[in-house]
């Protein structure tokens, strides 16, 4: 399944990019899991964020491995992807997007996920919709001029 969210930001696509640090994700993590930082080498192909989500009576590892990324004078864009994923989910590919605008940058979330079971795909959407829905007004406030 796929999801799809922009925002719109006043900063230039640059410097969007130079903030998309630990420090930054870290900030977009939902109120629920709490989700711990184990490692974040960056957002260049090769690099690997590990993550311990915190069910209260449970923790589940993600890690994801940068696959992909790209620079030029229109975009920065970037590509995670699952490698060991929580027990809810059986497929994750997020490619990031920041591109240029007149004024300021869109920020991209293209998502493509699927869970563990194939019934729980569907289940997944309005949950996911809304950690990145979450995101958007954490990114303005970030990336404001």
């Amino acid at each position: 399944m796929r999801l799809h969210l922009q925002t719109a930001v006043a900063s230039s696509y640059l410097e969007v990019k130079a903030g998309f640090t630990e420090s930054l994700f870290a900030k977009l993590a939902p109120p629920f899991p709490p989700v711990k930082v184990l490692r974040f080498d960056g957002c260049k192909a090769g690099d690997t964020v590990d993550l311990e989500l915190n069910f209260i009576f449970f923790k589940q590892k993600w890690t994801s491995k940068i696959t992909e990324d790209h620079c030029d004078a229109a975009e920065f864009s970037f590509v995670d992807e699952g490698i060991v994923l929580p027990f809810f989910l059986g497929k994750w590919r997020h490619c990031h997007r920041i591109l240029a605008q007149p004024t300021g940058s869109i920020i991209s979330d293209e998502i493509e996920f699927e869970g563990a079971f194939s019934w729980m795909t569907p289940l997944l959407y309005p949950v996911l919709w809304l950690q990145f829905w979450y995101r958007k007004p954490i990114y303005r406030r970030i990336f404001r001029k």
